[in-house]
């Protein structure tokens, strides 16, 4: 199993409204390779779940391109996405239970998930048994989804999520109704997934210690890439139309229409306020 790469290109959207249109991303350019984990984090309304409903083919892009591995999401059919959300792609909701059958078993809600791809690709699917042993959920799939702990409900989510053997994992706020042990399992999980099976894995996030634990965090700030964390280092990112979006502390001590001279001298880049 290898994971799908993501790229987007200068991806704009717009939702249409009564009282005006709301842009909610306006020129985001991303790259993940293959196998890699990144989190996506911003305030609320910053436009990080409308990226990640775009990649899952829940909307199209209003301009741009979002490219999932070979899929062009914005040329495909509703058929199409509805084939690859089935098979290539795995989306684990806000809220476990969400995700989730409750009256059924954890068992059955993994099967339940894997039955399409099973028919397409048979020889890629792993047993429900052996996805939930993955996830260290031994003993678990006779359980009713109604009965759970709040983390062993998320790990069950996430086994749905993975259930058909997506090369893309995306999940929104896989971390935010739990406490710390709970998230640290959930993370764990993550890991193990992207380790074993080879997944690429994009996660929406408020907290930036998850961020950290994935090794990449892109921040979306005003619908557009503003930084990007790697290995505890923050850097600028430069957008595909030339603009950087300068930390939010270095914005509340310049107000906009502030001029800054430019410096470029030995592989240095220095702004210097006029």
């Amino acid at each position: 199993m290898t994971g799908l790469a993501v790229v987007c290109r200068r991806v704009v959207h717009i939702y249409r409204a009564e009282g005006g249109d709301v842009v909610a991303l306006s020129g985001v350019d991303l790259d993940i390779p293959p196998g890699g984990m990144v989190a996506l984090v911003g305030p609320s309304g910053s436009g990080k779940s409308t990226l990640i409903a775009l990649l899952a083919g829940l909307m199209r892009p209003s301009a741009g391109k979002v490219q999932v591995g070979l899929a062009d999401i914005g040329q495909l059919s509703e058929k199409e996405l509805a084939r690859l959300r089935g098979t290539d792609l795995g989306v684990v909701l806000q809220g476990a239970q969400r995700n989730l059958l409750p009256h059924a078993t954890v068992l059955n809600n993994v099967w339940l998930a894997q039955r399409r791809a099973a028919q397409l690709r048979p020889r890629d699917i792993e047993p429900p048994e052996r996805t939930l042993a993955l996830l260290g959920m031994i003993g678990q799939g006779h359980r009713l989804v109604r009965d759970l702990e709040p983390a062993m409900a998320q790990r069950a989510a996430l086994a749905v999520g993975i259930a058909a053997s997506p090369g893309l994992l995306l999940v929104d706020e896989p971390t935010s109704q739990l406490d710390r042990t709970g998230r640290d399992e959930i993370l764990d999980a993550l890991e193990t997934i992207n380790r074993e099976r080879g997944t690429t894995i994009v996660a929406v996030t408020h907290d930036p210690e998850v961020g950290e634990r994935l090794g990449r965090a892109v921040t979306i700030r005003d619908g557009r890439v503003g930084a990007e964390g790697r290995n505890g280092r923050e850097f600028a990112v430069i957008a595909g139309d030339g603009t950087v979006q300068l930390p939010p502390e270095v914005l509340d001590s310049y107000p906009p229409g502030t001029l800054l001279a430019v410096r470029h001298t030995d592989g240095q880049v220095t702004l210097i306020v006029e």
